[in-house]
């Protein structure tokens, strides 16, 4: 398979991808130095810290500094990067193969200029530098709009970056194009008093170059990952290959591709409005399930009956408390499964204890303790640390009284009345309303790309997780290293992508893998 990634970040897809025989990266891009520092580290074993390093696989579109400044270049502010052939710009893109099989560092609006002025590199990338035709061009475009935690505004200029997706498939016209993006994208916008999609206008627009649209929403925990990780996806498929490929479809690829056509032919040359209906799939929907099961998605759904909880992908990385540190010997099917796929050695890199404040850990416990007696009765604790309420029912204390807490002196004890923990909980307020324990028996919440997001679920371990507990969580192996700041803070949030925010941005390289199967079976028809 010879794809493209669009959109990088850390590698999380193409490491997905790579896990599959006979896969070919034709190139690469990603915005930000700082995850596309940790891209080359893995795959093309490139460490851009190193001084008076030449990287031969890197290549910055534009940047203010030049090559020989590399530590300016991996700090820059991707915001920044100078205009095409400015007299500010400073470009490692000198021929038609500087792109063959590198990752390009920059800006996919000037990557797409580039091509505009460059139909040779176009035809190379086409037919993969000589390797046969581009196969798939696959990205998650950051669309914070999209999100549910973003401002959800139509005109953002982060939404722009799915139609510059678009551009970029319109001109090397791969046989099939996979997007993802946040499940947020789903819901409807509300624009002049009107409902507006954004994935609806999305699948327009790869209709409009040619592509029809199938939309699933997915979930990482079928494919076997412990996180509850729903994502939008996309392939779209060329008119062209559809039309061949139709001839092999079941009964169940019919029905899944049934609204895409009949939407692709009511909206190829519709530039606004359309009454067309598109459905997009789910498992969880009426014959859902079989759906996946009975067709070329089948790899999506291998973990339905149960899923993988965070107590065995993360267990054997404890610091503290009894069975800390087990041996080496691989227990947990999960890591298994990872070993297996990967093929990798058993190094654990990114994996640094993190030192909370005392303060801090015991609000840590009494979050363990509130997954651990479940939303409902924690709800009025909640409330309490809230501030929205100085009180808790006898029964909640009831619940609550059952439990040890870490208190002054690092030393656990039970309360004695209902006045002890409301002075306690008092005591303990905070204006953080989304952290949360993990519960060890469950697959780990979605929101997961700052170490404040959640704390761990052993009583011993009152911590935040570290970049490797999220990394396994993801699925990433062991000997995949994090490159760059660990984590930053303040007006640097707004362009840098430390450590943490790399892995929590990723797509689950077992969900890319997951996705390569499915095209694979496609092109194997073909």
């Amino acid at each position: 398979m010879n794809y493209i990634e669009l959109f990088a970040g850390c590698g999380g897809l193409s490491l997905g991808l790579e896990s599959i025989e006979g896969s070919y990266m034709v190139m690469a891009n990603e915005l930000s130095p700082m995850p596309a520092e940790t891209f080359v580290y893995n795959f093309f074993n490139e460490d851009l810290s190193q001084e008076k390093l030449m990287p031969l696989r890197t290549k910055w579109l534009s940047s203010s500094f030049p090559v020989t400044d590399l530590p300016k270049r991996l700090r820059e502010d991707p915001r920044s990067y100078p205009d095409l052939n400015s007299k500010q710009s400073y470009s490692d893109i000198t021929n038609s193969d500087d792109l063959k099989g590198n990752l390009v560092v920059g800006n996919i609006i000037h990557l797409n200029e580039y091509l505009e002025s460059n139909p040779e590199v176009v035809h190379k990338l086409r037919n993969s530098y000589g390797n046969g035709d581009l196969d798939f061009v696959s990205g998650g475009p950051p669309c914070q709009s999209f999100s549910m935690a973003g401002m959800r505004k139509k005109n953002c200029d982060k939404n722009s970056l799915p139609w510059e997706f678009a551009n970029f498939v319109s001109k090397v016209k791969p046989k099939f194009a996979i997007l993802e993006n946040v499940t947020g994208i789903l819901r409807a916008f509300q624009d002049g008093g009107e409902n507006y999609y954004a994935w609806i206008e999305v699948s327009k627009a790869f209709s409009q170059i040619g592509y029809i649209p199938l939309c699933l929403h997915v979930n990482a925990k079928y494919v076997g990952i412990p996180q509850n990780r729903p994502r939008f996806i996309m392939i779209g498929v060329r008119e062209d290959i559809f039309e061949r490929l139709s001839a092999t479809f079941n009964s169940a690829e019919k029905e899944l591709f049934s609204s895409s056509l009949s939407f692709y032919q009511g909206t190829k040359y519709v530039t606004e409005g359309s009454d067309t209906q598109l459905k997009y799939h789910d498992v969880v929907c009426p014959n859902g399930l079989k759906l996946f099961q009975d067709s070329f998605l089948s790899e999506l759904v291998t973990h339905t009956e149960s899923f993988i909880s965070v107590s065995e992908a993360i267990d054997d990385l404890r610091f503290n408390g009894s069975n800390a540190k087990p041996s080496k010997h691989i227990k947990s099917n999960y890591l298994k499964l990872m070993r297996e796929t990967y093929k990798e050695p058993a190094m654990q890199y990114n994996h640094e204890e993190r030192r909370n404040g005392e303060h801090v850990q015991r609000r840590f416990r009494l979050y363990q303790i509130m997954q651990l007696v479940g939303k409902g009765l924690a709800k009025e604790v909640k409330a309490v640390l809230k501030g929205a309420s100085l009180d808790i029912s006898h029964a909640v204390w009831e619940e609550f009284s059952q439990y040890d807490y870490l208190v002054d002196g690092g030393v656990y004890i039970k309360f004695n009345s209902k006045a002890e923990f409301l002075d306690f909980l008092i005591n303990h307020q905070t204006k953080k309303q989304t952290q949360k324990a993990l519960v060890a028996n469950n697959p780990a919440p979605a929101a997961l790309s700052i170490p404040d997001d959640a704390c761990h679920y052993h009583h011993d371990e009152l911590r935040t997780l570290t970049v490797r507990e999220m990394a396994r969580i993801q699925s990433f192996p062991d000997s995949f290293v994090f490159r760059s700041k660990v984590t930053t803070g303040g007006q640097m949030r707004k362009f840098e992508v430390p450590q943490y925010t790399q892995v929590g941005n990723a797509v689950p390289p077992l969900l890319g893998r997951a996705l390569g199967l499915s095209i694979k079976e496609l092109l194997s028809r073909l």
